[in-house]
């Protein structure tokens, strides 16, 4: 693995989460506050400063924490179900969100909620295909069940286009949102044979990705999205590997699959297998606990020339960027940042986007506020060009 490129300088910027709600619970209020820090993206033709973000799902609370932290003794009975989610708020869902940087500061411009044809907005409940619902459950402040919902997302990353489109990722299906500048979805392409289970969503369902993406861990779907700079092809990572059981390759268990898709129809044009880097390497999150293989997840990806990516690989506390190029099945990388060398950097990294070839902007995914977190976002220059 190569030494990582020259010095660095990192500045904080200055922001403020925009508040959204006080939810009463037992042990008092829980602040929602405008979550963003999930994915950027930057269009070459948008004024100086101007980036594209998205939040996730919406406001969701792991149901161990809504009992222990916020008293909601209520919930007992659903401790013990694997992956399942408190949503105070389900109308707060997935929503594109424009700022623009202006020196050291952050401004917040307008915000988009993602909608179907009908004009009904997207929520971040599960999808009614194949087990996610059942994986993944949301429930209410008391105790009941959700359901699913044929407009869910769990948006996780953004690309926008010089025709005023989006491309968004989606960890459920996992998917690929076609998204118009006014925030309707044109259409959602999912892996081969997810299609059927969406039969009767207010947008077209196109199934066209790969089938073996349908195989993704719990939580662990599309999160990295990136675009070429001749915008005729995306490059998409699952967050995680596959588990072993659902991976017939042998040799590609352990790796992140890394796929070139036609940025018009989706159509897969390649795949590619991302090493990630082992979990005790990640040195904050290795003193803060126990640190395994699983903890390991791909949260943004950015091109930055023809076959040339950036990557962000993280567990929590620790993340690290590398620049790959897309010229062998099995990538090589090269380090650009590790944020153990930077701690004043927060933790939970999610957001990636390209000023020039020697600025980055990264920001945290706050969880729209749920664990009293503010988002944070970096300026990062370098003293010489991080593309090869």
């Amino acid at each position: 693995m190569s030494r990582p490129d020259p010095p660095i300088a990192v500045t904080r910027l200055d922001w403020v989460d925009l508040r959204l709600d006080d939810v009463e619970t037992p042990r008092g209020r829980l602040r929602i506050t405008l979550g963003l820090g999930s994915g950027l993206a930057r269009r070459a033709s948008d004024p100086p400063g101007v980036l594209w973000a998205i939040g996730d799902r919406g406001p969701n609370i792991k149901i161990n924490a809504a009992i222990d932290d916020h008293g909601l003794k209520r919930l007992k009975p659903l401790r013990g179900v694997d992956g399942a989610k408190l949503m105070p708020r389900t109308d707060i869902g997935p929503t594109l969100v424009q700022i623009r940087l202006e020196g050291d500061g952050v401004t917040l411009l307008r915000t988009l909620p993602l909608r179907d044809s009908h004009g009904a907005a997207f929520s971040g409940l599960p999808l009614p295909v194949g087990d996610t619902a059942a994986m993944e459950p949301a429930f209410d402040l008391a105790g009941a069940p959700l359901g699913a919902n044929l407009a869910g997302a769990d948006t996780e990353g953004v690309v926008a286009l010089e025709d005023g489109t989006f491309r968004v990722a989606d960890e459920y299906g996992p998917s690929i949102l076609v998204v118009a500048a006014d925030g309707e979805v044109l259409a959602r392409w999912v892996p081969t044979g997810v299609e059927a289970g969406l039969m009767g969503a207010a947008y077209p369902v196109i199934g066209v990705l790969p089938a073996l993406a349908a195989r993704r861990r719990l939580n662990r779907g599309f999160e990295a999205i990136a675009l070429s700079p001749d915008e005729r092809r995306l490059y998409v990572l699952l967050q995680s590997p596959l588990a072993a059981e659902d991976d017939p390759e042998a040799d590609a268990v352990g790796y992140v699959r890394l796929w070139t898709l036609d940025a018009t129809t989706g159509m897969a044009l390649a795949e590619h297998l991302y090493p990630l880097d082992p979990a005790d390497s990640f040195r904050r999150d290795r003193d803060a606990g126990r640190v395994r293989s699983k903890d390991l997840k791909v949260s943004e990806a950015v091109a930055v020339g023809d076959g040339q990516l950036l990557i962000l690989e993280r567990i929590s506390r620790t993340s690290k960027i590398y620049r790959v190029k897309l010229s062998e099945r099995l990538l090589r990388k090269t380090l650009v940042l590790s944020t153990d060398d930077w701690p004043d950097i927060d933790a939970d990294l999610e957001g990636m986007a390209v000023l020039s070839d020697r600025e980055l902007v990264l920001c945290t995914d706050n969880d729209f506020g749920v664990d009293g977190r503010q988002t944070a976002f970096y300026r990062v220059t370098f003293a010489e060009s991080f593309a090869a």
